[in-house]
């Protein structure tokens, strides 16, 4: 499993990890290397649940540079004045959001058009069955090959559908007291999925 350890303080499990695959290795190669940032600004893009504020906290947690996670939740005044101070001292500024942010200042719109795009994807099987063991481990909860081998064709692409069938399992499994077995991986997936999971 290729992984990223954070150094966040985090309650439960140890330090949160962010899984590196293919939907999210270019946008963490940026962060790793900001100074080649144009306008020494970068833009993380992806859906809820896809490990943007993970990387932004690893990235802040580094001093890498400044970081307004969730940008549509500030002004817009704020990030231009954020975008400002980054160019003039040289110090990164990097910006999360989901897609489909809407601009409507446009001396703002010109400038972060200007900046590093980074986009995260939808994870594909093998980045799929990675985040499955991740969320098992933080949640100290044992499952083996067998699970993943079933979970991962059966389940959403998405990194939320991911975290979302573990905690789902790891519920069932408390409520029923037993260990996580086919059964209670099943009913998880149609907790999570709907009821037409029994049918697979």
């Amino acid at each position: 499993m290729s992984q990223i350890a954070l150094p966040l303080a985090t309650g439960g499990g140890g330090p949160p990890r962010i899984v590196v695959g293919k939907s999210n290795a270019r946008a963490v190669e940026a962060l790793g290397s900001p100074a080649s940032w144009p306008f020494h600004t970068a833009v993380l893009v992806g859906p809820e649940g896809s490990g943007k504020s993970l990387l932004a906290g690893w990235f802040s947690a580094e001093g890498r540079g400044d970081v307004l996670d969730d940008a549509p939740a500030y002004p817009e005044a704020e990030i231009f004045h954020a975008w400002n101070r980054a160019q003039e001292g040289g110090r990164p500024l990097l910006l999360t959001a989901r897609p489909g942010w809407k601009i409507a200042l446009p001396d703002l719109v010109s400038r972060l058009a200007g900046s590093l795009q980074l986009e995260m994807q939808a994870p594909d099987d093998a980045m799929i069955e990675d985040l499955l063991a991740a969320h098992a481990e933080r949640r100290g909860l044992a499952l083996g090959d067998a699970a993943f081998t079933y979970l991962t064709p059966r389940l959403e692409r998405s990194h939320a559908a991911a975290e979302a069938v573990i905690a789902a399992i790891d519920r069932i499994s408390l409520e029923r007291q037993a260990p996580p077995t086919m059964s209670i991986w099943r009913d998880a997936l149609e907790a999570v999925q709907g009821p037409e999971q029994r049918r697979l």
